[in-house]
């Protein structure tokens, strides 16, 4: 594998000079100055100012907690933000193409068609693994992108750590492990061997572990090459003041976090055992997530005799390979007793 960082970037991006917005020309040392700079509103709310575009002291915990340089951060409004971004960034609409690894998070195959960009589909293996003969078979010269998400919504597995090192080898484009369920797993996070492979991106996200779905901060990790490349067309101001903040101080309770990730688990393990009692459950995949996916009788039924009985789950039966599948969110010990008490009386 001869990874080319300059032959996947698109022509257009590489002469691209990044917005200076004023918040970049002059960063406050904290000494008081008269910040005429901007075109503000100067009447202090709390929120009149810009915030840092470059959102540095949030980055600058993160890369301490993660053990790596604020240079291989950046940080989106949502996931969904930075993936947008790598395909602004690398991929030639018409021209290029990805590889999405079915059933998957389903926003790989709309950022695809917003940006006209062929999406090449290499469904799973009936045990939800990569596919990875298939996949190195779909590559070509203008595959520029492979997204993996592991663990894998909405199956819940992770992926086989042999397969993606394989497809890190052998792919010379960039490889987009989506991690946004890593905090449920045991496996260790990809971001411990980031040094090791040139063309790996890593996305997180504080939706799910961190409880902060609400504010949308997502994380891209990468080599300081590729997270250069994509801030030339970042948005100047696209992490706000308040979602900063609130982040700020959500990644520093590092304890309330990990208290929270272990009663999920706690929770899951729960709901797990009840699922096995329930009459018309056939199969409970293994999970690495927060939530459990299990094949039922009738998916469709199922789920709408529990929003009768004022429960939400996901339907997920449209899905390859997930037929008559409901995906399971692990809620509030209270929610979860809720919902083993409705499949109770449904399997009577």
């Amino acid at each position: 594998m001869s990874f080319n960082l300059d032959k996947i970037t698109r022509e257009n991006v590489k002469g691209l000079s990044p917005y200076s917005s004023a918040r970049d020309e002059y960063v406050s040392d904290g000494s008081t100055m008269v910040f005429l700079d901007a075109n503000e509103n100067p009447f202090e709310n709390g929120v009149n100012r810009y915030p840092d575009p470059q959102q540095r002291g949030l980055k600058a915990i993160l890369a301490e907690q993660k053990v790596i340089k604020e240079e291989n951060i950046l940080l989106g409004n949502g996931s969904d933000e930075v993936l947008d971004m790598l395909f602004r960034a690398f991929c030639e609409p018409k021209q290029d193409n990805i590889i999405t690894l079915p059933p998957t998070y389903g926003m790989y195959k709309v950022l695809s068609g917003i940006n006209l960009v062929e999406n090449r589909e290499v469904l799973l293996t009936n045990d939800f693994q990569p596919n990875v003969e298939e996949i190195l078979k779909t590559i070509d010269n203008n595959t520029k992108l492979l997204f993996i998400c592991s663990p894998n919504n909405p199956t819940g597995n992770s992926f086989s750590t042999k397969a993606i090192e394989e497809l890190l080898n052998s792919f010379n484009g960039l490889v987009v492990i989506d991690e946004a369920y890593i905090d449920f797993s045991s496996k260790e996070s990809w971001v411990s061997k980031l040094a090791n492979y040139p063309n790996i991106i890593i996305t997180q996200t504080l939706s799910k572990a961190y409880g902060m779905a609400g504010i949308r901060l997502g994380i891209c990790i990468a080599s300081a090459e590729i997270i250069a490349v994509v801030n030339k067309i970042k948005p100047p101001y696209n992490v706000n003041q308040l979602t900063q903040e609130k982040a700020t101080t959500r990644v520093l309770d590092k304890q309330a976090v990990k208290n929270e990730v272990s009663e999920i688990l706690a929770e899951r393990s729960k709901l797990e055992e009840a699922l096995k009692t329930v009459s018309f459950v056939e199969t409970i995949y293994p999970t690495d997530a927060n939530f459990i996916l299990a094949k039922v009788d009738d998916a469709t039924l199922r789920y709408n005799q529990l929003l009768k009985k004022g429960i939400v789950v996901r339907n997920r039966t449209t899905q390859p390979l997930c037929a008559n599948t409901l995906r399971f969110t692990v809620g509030t010990p209270e929610e979860n007793n809720s919902v083993i008490n409705a499949l109770k009386e449904l399997s009577n």
